[in-house]
């Protein structure tokens, strides 16, 4: 398990990575992905109770 972690780690480390971290981190912060994540929080919580 160790070697793929290795491998995840340098290809974030990579430009590509790094491409792929900044889209994520630009995509978390709109309010309309954050609005849609919260909910399927709140659906996963409701089906566990």
């Amino acid at each position: 398990m160790a070697g793929l972690l290795n491998r995840i780690k340098a290809y974030l480390r990579g430009p590509k990575g790094r491409a792929l971290v900044a889209k994520a981190q630009q995509a978390a912060r709109d309010p309309r992905n954050q609005a849609k994540a919260k909910a399927a929080v709140s659906r996963l919580r409701s089906k566990r109770r």
